[in-house]
């Protein structure tokens, strides 16, 4: 997991203007915001629709539109759980309510202490061994309660 730098309005400014010029410059202003704070935070909202004549609805409906987008910090760790036909075939939707109820939290939540957030993905390639996850980009394949546990641990050392 890269760390991410914490947030700086003076910083998000810079990476804004760093940004304008391009044609469509609202998504990769939102990507280069993401990569260095690790989210979008609503301050930046007001600062990008100055930048690019934009309303700030437009704004947060692109925020919101794209999933990958976070509007608060990730967990240390970052699990996605497929939710597609083959992994819930598999018993993915009652794993995936274990899982979650053992953090507890709710899909796109993240837990007390900020170690894991979870979040909900669409197919992950790994149809025919799901159901499947990804634990900090680290796929898994024939995901169990115990394995992801595995995983984050692995992850973690």
């Amino acid at each position: 997991m890269v760390p991410h730098e914490p947030w700086s309005t003076p910083r998000a400014a810079g990476i804004i203007s760093e940004h304008t010029h391009l044609e469509g410059a609202t998504l990769p202003i939102l990507h280069a915001l993401q990569e260095a704070f690790g989210y979008v935070d609503e301050q930046a909202v007001p600062l990008i629709a100055d930048a690019l004549n934009l309303s700030r609805a437009e704004v947060h409906g692109c925020i919101t539109f794209y999933h990958d987008f976070r509007r608060a910090p990730a967990g240390r760790h970052q699990v996605k759980l497929c939710r597609a036909e083959a992994c819930q075939a598999m018993g993915s939707d009652a794993l995936h309510a274990n899982i979650l109820a053992g953090l507890g939290i709710d899909w796109h939540g993240t837990t007390s202490d900020g170690r894991i957030t979870v979040e909900p993905v669409y197919c992950l390639g790994l149809c025919a061994n799901g159901p499947g996850a990804l634990v900090d980009d680290l796929p898994v394949a024939r995901l169990t309660a115990d394995g992801l546990e595995a995983a984050l641990n692995e992850v973690a050392s």
